[in-house]
């Protein structure tokens, strides 16, 4: 056998082997996926014959470990989904906006010094975050509260809100940075060359062309905020209010997962099982966010590819 045939075999035999870990890898994440799922789906289902389904999603009432206790899980989904909107409204024009600028409007050696100093943000565990909303966020929402002539508490959900959503900062502005910048430049110029300007430019041009990125680092900061639970604890409280009003407390569902978890009851009570019957819940609804998400993102990736012929 030559020399060359030996090589041959060698990397043929590196291959497979590289193939067969590849394979092997996938195949850990897709059964870990599915375990997580159906350890999550078996424990909800015990719950579900011990209390009614209807009432959890559509009550209005949670009150666990008192006689009559009852699960209505509609003013914990409230909660969560009043401080998941509040943070996204204060991440997203501020992570869009310092992208847009950090990728067309800085110099080189700006970006090499703001991106890192904005990313630091990303590296604070959350107890910090929490930390300062309770201390410092929300006493100053209720001294401005109480300026306008409303009434705020100090464990609001607009400090959570704000906190957390300031948090996610570096995640939707460092994603649609790289996004922002893989335009490419030819787009730019021809769009200059045609006498837009460089306002114009990004509006109408760069943006579009990074909306799908922009979406992604989007929904990545989405499943950072539902997923957050100390800011929540510390700022927001720990009640189940079914409220609209963002200067009143309120809980979310993974901060009721974990206060189910915690407590004294057996692992086989209502109370323990609910915070299976939550992160189900939660479980699907962000299945399905993401599923809505892809397809807006491959619409409108045919429609721009059909804009682009």
């Amino acid at each position: 056998m030559s020399t060359f045939e030996t090589r041959n075999k060698q990397r043929e035999l590196t291959e497979n082997l590289i193939k067969s870990a590849l394979i092997i890898a996938s195949g850990i994440s897709i059964l870990t996926t599915f375990g997580i799922l159906f350890s999550i789906l078996f424990e909800s289902i015990e719950f579900f014959q011990m209390r009614s389904f209807w009432y959890f999603i559509t009550g209005t009432e949670w009150s666990p470990g008192v006689e009559g206790s009852k699960f209505g899980a509609v003013p914990i989904f409230a909660g969560t989904f009043v401080i998941t909107i509040i943070a996204l409204l204060v991440a997203i024009p501020i992570g869009l906006g310092s992208a847009i600028y950090m990728s067309e409007y800085a110099s080189s050696n700006t970006r090499d010094y703001l991106k890192p100093i904005l990313e630091v943000l990303a590296g604070i565990p959350t107890v910090v975050y929490g930390f300062f909303a309770a201390i410092t966020v929300a006493p100053l929402i209720v001294k401005m509260a109480d300026f306008v002539g409303l009434e705020a508490t100090f464990n609001s959900a607009l400090a959570s809100g704000v906190v957390m959503g300031i948090m996610i900062i570096p995640v939707i502005s460092s994603l649609s940075d790289d996004v922002i910048r893989s335009v490419p430049d030819s787009q730019r110029k021809a769009a200059l060359g045609l006498g837009l300007t460089q306002g114009e430019t990004i509006r109408d041009i760069v943006i579009p062309s990074a909306l799908p990125g922009i979406i992604s680092a989007s929904l990545l900061g989405l499943s950072k905020a539902l997923g957050e639970t100390m800011i929540v604890v510390m700022a927001a409280g720990l009640r189940p209010n079914l409220s609209w009003n963002p200067l009143e407390d309120m809980t979310t569902v993974t901060v009721t997962i974990v206060n189910s978890l915690v407590g004294d009851f057996e692992f086989n009570s209502p109370e323990t099982l609910s915070a299976f019957a939550l992160g189900l819940i939660l479980f699907v609804v962000t299945l399905i966010l993401n599923i809505i998400s892809l397809s807006l993102i491959r619409k409108f990736k045919e429609k721009y590819k059909v804009n682009t012929l």
